[in-house]
């Protein structure tokens, strides 16, 4: 595998929003609704285009569920979809998976607002109520998510999604911030009925992962209302973008960020923050929101779905180091538990 192909399945699988050298500039147009266009696949004419659905599950019996579908270009091989599912605390486990196939696999149907990947994977329906995740992979063991959003709390964007980063583009649309799911999850045999809330957000860009933010941070609130819930990273020179939403008894608004302080300094992500992050925002009327990270549930390699000692070597050589997961829970600013995760190289 070459270091640029590399790049690009870390670049998959992190659920991240990147960055690239020039000045970021915000998207264009009036707040609105998330919609089906947004959700269904986007097209491009750029080789390196790729694009993830991301889905973070927190279920009421301590397990959680990661799960990225992605489409993505990789050197030599070509357009690949990749699917990939991480369980957390399932039973006191760690499981990992992910699964790689040809670009025809992917079924868009716009009519239904539904996507199949493989006759094994799916996402029906609009994200909203009703959405259903399903993920079905047999590799080193039998995985299994099979949940529908039984409440969802309607997603919003900042105009139309899409950033300009320099020379590239890129767009981030919050369809879920918030929302109720009941199914059931399993690994091999045993199989576990759950409910919980869970997050879905979906990203594009149209360059390769040559030059990753130097942190992203993606939170979410076990809560209804008050309510805080996105995806913001931050540039290699320390410029934040990306967005949240806030939600309280006024309703749903855009959170764009203005700054992010560790402490009493701007955080500008060349480390993994130890202390209380504080995120400032444009929109005066949105209170901050600060918590803790000094307390982590878990710290997640993306090495730890990687096999063999050369190919470790590899990832850590292409992508500057070993990338790394630092997920937790947190008493809020706004008076919730908020869950989150900070991603980026190892200091």
């Amino acid at each position: 595998m070459t270091k640029q192909s590399i790049l690009i399945a870390i670049m998959a699988t992190l659920c991240t929003s990147f960055a690239f050298a020039g000045d970021v500039v915000a998207p264009q147009g009036s707040v609105r609704n998330v919609s089906v266009d947004d959700f269904m696949p986007h097209q491009s004419s750029v080789k390196e285009f790729n694009e993830t659905w991301s889905y973070q599950f927190v279920f009421d019996n301590g397990t959680r569920a990661f799960i990225n579908y992605s489409t993505l270009h990789i050197p030599g091989a070509g357009k690949k979809v990749t699917c990939d599912m991480s369980f957390w605390n399932f039973k006191s486990k760690t499981y990992t998976v992910g699964r790689q196939y040809p670009p025809e696999r992917l079924k868009a149907n716009k009519a239904t607002a539904s996507i199949d990947i493989n006759g094994e994977y799916a996402m029906e329906h609009k994200p909203g109520k009703d959405h259903r995740v399903f993920f079905s992979a047999d590799k080193g063991g039998k995985f299994l998510v099979d949940v529908t959003f039984e409440s969802a709390e309607v997603g919003k964007v900042p105009g139309n999604g899409v950033w300009k980063i320099g020379k590239e583009t890129f767009g981030q649309y919050v369809h879920i911030p918030y929302g109720r799911v009941k199914g059931k999850i399993a690994y091999n045999e045993d199989t576990i009925a759950v409910k919980g809330y869970a997050y879905m957000d979906q990203t594009w860009q149209t360059e390769q992962a040559t030059d990753m933010a130097a942190r992203s941070v993606n939170f979410s609130t076990s809560a209804r209302s008050p309510l805080f819930a996105g995806r913001v990273s931050i540039s290699k020179s320390g410029e934040p973008f990306g967005y949240a939403l806030y939600k309280d008894e006024s309703g749903m608004k855009v959170a764009t960020p203005k700054a992010i302080k560790e402490g009493s300094d701007n955080y500008n992500g060349k480390k993994f923050a130890k202390g209380d992050l504080t995120f400032e925002w444009q929109d005066a009327s949105i209170p901050a929101l600060k918590f803790s990270v000094a307390k982590t549930l878990q710290k997640a390699s993306l090495l730890d779905k990687v096999d063999g000692w050369f190919a470790k070597k590899a990832f850590q050589i292409a992508a500057g180091g070993e990338v790394l997961f630092y997920r937790g829970r947190s008493d809020a600013s706004h008076g919730k538990k908020l869950d989150w995760c900070i991603t980026g190289v190892k200091d």
